[in-house]
């Protein structure tokens, strides 16, 4: 039998609607399969905490999330409550950084029985590996003077060390898949951080002789995966880049509430953490109409990253079951609750 202790954040918004539902789902395949255990500890961490804390977590909060085996998410942010960067820095960010959780890797998919907006989507599937660590969110610059004169120095951060590993997680993933990698740069733009991307991607490429490889320029890539996205397996993606590329994989699935997300540590020190790219959606919380989607996706992606990866394989083609049938929240053409969806995926999984 195989245990994980699993530390549940649900946060703000529908975060707090979408993640039970998916405790749900895992806790059906856990009890279908019998091999695994979850053990699951909640921890009311979002921004009503900061309000009443004036902190988005308590001062020992790292610590005491760093005994878990993953770290399940559902979304951060309140902007009416807490200003954005107070509420993402204080705690989603942290957590990233504190925990090297160096690596962000999101899929997007044509799923069955959601309408893409694209004319002919072309059945893509294709997974962006992102940077998560330094680049372009880095926290070096700074201002200085007022009014007209006023200066905004934002530096981006590249190390051969973080550009590199990321590279490497993504040709070693395309040997899973289908044995393409594509790298995202602008070094006709960018002077020195991107020429430097291109060199590393080519110095890393040469010991992966037996993955194929491109390199496209992100506002081509951008437009790429309006026009022709199938052509794409594997991504990888500077912090900025990867970020704007996923949240348009979002869109051509047809939903950024289907997207989901993981942030991984590769050491092996910290808990990786497991996330829908979707936020707290505040304007349609406490309607149960959410849809569940991203964050049990999401719960597949953490399945694949204990080594279950048929049962995450499982989870995923019952999913695009009960999408194809129809039963699928209103964001995307259905009528369905929140809970009905994910008591159908329940149901059918039991039923295996």
């Amino acid at each position: 039998m195989k245990k994980f202790e699993i530390a549940v954040i649900p946060g703000d918004g529908i975060g707090k609607e979408v993640v039970p539902a998916a405790l749900d789902v895992l806790q059906t395949v856990a009890d279908v399969h019998g091999g695994i255990q979850f053990d699951w500890t909640e921890f009311p961490w979002n921004c009503d905490y900061y309000l009443e804390h004036g902190k988005m977590m308590p001062d020992n909060g790292l610590e005491i999330l760093q005994g878990f085996d993953g770290i399940f998410l559902g979304a951060i942010g309140n902007p009416q409550l807490v200003p954005d960067h107070v509420s993402l820095w204080g705690l989603l960010i942290k957590i990233r950084r504190e925990f090297e959780q160096v690596i962000n890797i999101r899929p997007a998919k044509c799923m069955k029985g959601i309408r893409s907006p694209l004319v002919n989507p072309n059945d893509f599937d294709l997974i962006v590996v992102r940077e998560n660590s330094e680049g372009e969110y880095s926290e070096i610059g700074g201002r200085i003077h007022r009014g007209e004169d006023e200066i905004a120095v934002q530096n981006a951060i590249f190390t051969r060390k973080g550009v590199e590993r990321a590279m490497r997680y993504a040709f070693e993933l395309a040997k899973k898949r289908r044995g393409h990698v594509t790298s995202a740069t602008k070094s006709n733009g960018i002077f020195h951080s991107m020429p430097f991307w291109d060199e590393v991607f080519n110095d890393v490429k040469k010991d992966y002789r037996e993955i194929e490889s491109a390199a496209f320029h992100i506002d081509a890539l951008a437009a790429f995966f309006v026009t022709r996205p199938q052509i794409f397996d594997v991504i990888v993606a500077s912090n900025l880049f990867g970020d704007i590329l996923t949240d348009l994989g979002g869109a051509i699935m047809g939903s950024i509430g289907i997207a989901p997300a993981a942030n991984i540590n590769l050491n092996g020190k910290y808990p990786s953490m497991f996330e829908p790219v979707h936020g707290s959606a505040p304007d349609i919380y406490g309607k149960g109409i959410a849809n569940p989607i991203g964050q049990i996706w999401t719960a597949k992606m953490m399945l694949d990253h204990f080594g279950e990866d048929e049962l995450g394989k499982k989870m995923l083609e019952v999913l695009e079951e009960v999408t194809a049938d129809g039963i699928k929240t209103p964001d995307i053409g259905g009528n369905a609750s929140t809970r009905e969806v994910a008591n159908e995926v329940c149901r059918r999984l039991k039923a295996l």
